[in-house]
């Protein structure tokens, strides 16, 4: 009997979540914001590209900013902007592909500024190139960077927010953590992890009954930072390299209506529900159609074109 009660509790449950997210589809993201005013923002990766872009859109927030990043220069730069519009703006030096680094800045933040309301998981870093000719040096680090940092900043900054029951989790993925991809065999792994990554700790973070800590998962095409140089699409019109500005805008949306995961643009929904019940095969010739598969053939990327 418990049982039967049980599920008719979940299916009632289920059927109400589900209006629910139709419901919000319709209304505008302006009518369903949060206001996320003087809480605290640790983004990761703040030093250039989105990083700091979504610094700055956090800052007319009114939000006390928290940047790490491996170059010294480039953070101060973004604190710079960031102070322009009058708010706090810390700065620390931080190695994302160093576990003991990442555990030393969050001791260090913690202690000079305190708990963080939303943690931005921003920073990353691509290789390009073909599996077999690919550094291992460089495949691990983009496993650190890209998945493992997630792990560690996330650990450290997790339990106080179930504490107050109350923060929001960011996790910055990419369209390749959805859909393989030609040349980029250990980036698409290391964003299918930080995928798999926001998921899991969702479910973890809903079994607890922590309704108040959010997660937000990213997922991406290209975006023209310099990251992917090169790069090129068959149907910009379809699937275009994406601008930053139009990227942060999404992001920020997403970030303060809760919404747990965004694919950027709408057509990678598509795309993504036919990669889960067409044939494998049938997914390898949509690849070669959309140009997924050729589309690294030009790489460049911001390290190699410095």
């Amino acid at each position: 009997m418990n049982l039967f009660i049980e599920s008719i509790g979940a299916t009632a449950l289920f059927f109400y979540y589900w209006l629910e997210s139709i419901v919000l589809f319709f209304v505008p993201a302006s009518f369903r914001r949060k206001d996320v005013s003087g809480q605290k923002v640790l983004i990761t990766g703040a030093g250039n590209g989105l990083g700091r872009l979504m610094a700055q859109r956090f800052a007319e927030h009114g939000c006390t900013l928290i940047l790490w990043d491996i170059n010294k220069e480039l953070n101060e730069e973004t604190a710079s902007l960031v102070k322009r519009h009058r708010v706090p703006a810390h700065t620390f030096i931080c190695d994302l592909s160093d576990k003991d680094d990442i555990y030393a800045a969050a001791a260090k933040t913690k202690e000079e500024v305190g708990e963080v309301d939303i943690l931005v998981n921003n920073a990353g870093i691509v290789t390009g190139g073909q599996f077999l000719k690919c550094s291992d040096r460089l495949m691990v680090k983009c496993m650190e960077v890209n998945t493992m940092a997630h792990f560690w900043t996330t650990k450290s900054f997790l339990p106080g927010m179930l504490q107050r029951n109350k923060g929001h989790i960011v996790s910055l993925a990419s369209a390749a953590g959805l859909i393989g991809v030609n040349s980029l065999v250990d980036y698409c792994t290391s964003k299918f992890g930080a995928v798999g990554f926001d998921e899991s700790i969702r479910q973890e973070i809903a079994v607890a009954g922590k309704d108040g800590v959010k997660t937000t998962c990213i997922c991406p095409f290209y975006i023209n930072t310099g990251m992917f140089a090169g790069v090129s699409t068959r149907f910009p019109a379809l699937l275009p390299i994406l601008e930053p500005e139009y990227a942060v805008d999404r992001i920020m949306d997403a970030v303060l209506t809760d919404e747990p995961i965004i694919f950027l643009p709408r057509l990678l929904y598509v795309l993504f529900a036919l990669k889960n019940i067409l044939p494998v095969k049938c997914i390898t010739l949509l690849n070669h159609f959309f140009g997924a598969s050729s589309s690294m053939d030009d790489f460049v990327g911001r390290q190699k074109k410095e």
